[in-house]
């Protein structure tokens, strides 16, 4: 159906794209193509949170659940959050829990901008930020991490500070390139942020994803930080159950009602039976706790299986994406290589330019190692031939 010539969009987002996951995911269904692009896992949860959420369906638990989520649920992660990082949030009025964290993500960003404010953003950058800055108005001034170990240039942040400056968005453990925030990065964050109104936004969804003995360094910890800052979590991607899509936030109880102002008509209330499943699986601290060791023997599979390669693996310190330069391979732009990759090769992975505002090309791609032993031997023997 074509509409009526008489009906005309004024797009909010003209040069706004597909997403790149969205664009290379359907190639690699159409090439049947190995897809090391999206970040899911091709094995299935733990049978047991199935179990669960088949037990608290049949319960009768299908209607809707109070907009910030069950209350057991929020008791649960508030019992977390304190065993982990010593921070204190009160489940009635400081945690909701959400559509996924990117509906946090959204909510959040919505809350707190208004036209004209400036939102700092490190880039490569998760490709939902700019969006939402841009739809509330906001102007996004991007920091490029530096390679080869993306870390924060902390004077540049301090430079591109202004009084206009609304939030910063952190994102750690970080997608795409898997650096991670040091306690060092903490310290340049509190000084840069003390005796301001600046507002931060805490991307943790990786917090169990972290190898080689490093810890998390979630904002929830630092007093001087969390009173200022929307720390959001995802339980998909530590449970590996990426479609359930249930997250959640934490904020001050100030900051949480505005949050929530936004949050109760986006999506209102977030699946029933997934919330008691998850508020019932928190209870096995081992699963969450040994993450990281599961997904770091991934990792160095990966690595080993692509040592013969001629692809150049960069530093992964958390997250399951691993990052490979290609420069010994070819001269194409990362958007070309990563077709043809996908469609000689049948292979897809993610092109990292179209994380940088620039389109800045480092010919690098991104490569998701959250697959079965055998995908990802697979992937190597083929990625191996290039």
């Amino acid at each position: 159906m074509s509409p009526s010539s008489q009906i005309k969009i004024k797009s909010k987002q003209p040069n706004l794209q597909k997403s790149i996951f969205s664009v290379m995911s359907a190639l690699a269904i159409s090439e049947k193509a190995i897809n090391l692009s999206q970040g899911f896992p091709d094995f299935p949860c733990h049978p047991k949170l199935v179990e669960l959420l088949h037990k608290y369906a049949k319960a009768g638990h299908n209607q809707y659940a109070p907009m910030p989520g069950i209350p057991v649920l929020r008791e649960r992660i508030a019992e977390k959050v304190e065993d982990l990082y010593g921070a204190k949030y009160n489940p009635e009025t400081e945690i909701t829990i959400t559509a996924g964290a990117t509906e946090a993500l959204y909510a959040a960003i919505t809350t707190i901008v208004h036209p004209g404010d400036e939102v700092i953003v490190f880039e490569p950058w998760y490709d939902a930020y700019i969006p939402t800055i841009e739809y509330s108005g906001g102007r996004v001034i991007t920091i490029p991490l530096e390679l080869p170990d993306f870390h924060i240039d902390w004077a540049k942040v301090n430079k591109a500070v202004s009084a206009k400056t609304k939030a910063i968005i952190l994102n750690s453990p970080h997608n795409p390139t898997g650096a991670i925030l040091s306690a060092e990065d903490i310290e340049q964050l509190v000084a840069i942020v003390k005796n301001s109104s600046i507002m931060l936004i805490s991307d943790e969804v990786y917090e169990h994803i972290i190898f080689d003995g490093q810890a998390h360094q979630s904002l929830a910890k630092y007093k001087e930080l969390a009173e200022r800052s929307f720390v959001i979590g995802s339980f998909g991607k530590t449970f590996h159950a990426t479609g359930w899509k249930v997250g959640y936030c934490l904020a001050p109880r100030e900051l949480m009602a505005e949050f929530q102002k936004i949050h109760q008509f986006i999506t209102f209330s977030v699946n029933t039976p997934a919330q008691y499943a998850y508020a019932a699986f928190l209870l096995e601290k081992d699963y969450y706790l040994e993450l990281a060791g599961f997904y770091q023997k991934k990792r160095d599979l990966f690595l080993k299986l692509m040592d013969t390669s001629r692809f150049e693996p960069l530093a992964c310190t958390g997250t399951y994406f691993q990052l490979m330069g290609y420069k010994n391979i070819s001269e194409e732009n990362d958007l070309e290589f990563t077709r043809r990759l996908t469609v000689e090769h049948k292979i897809a992975s993610i092109p990292t330019s179209v994380f940088y505002k620039a389109g800045i090309d480092n010919k690098i791609v991104r490569f998701c190692f959250a697959k079965k032993d055998e995908t990802l031997e697979q992937a190597a023997e083929l990625l191996c031939r290039i």
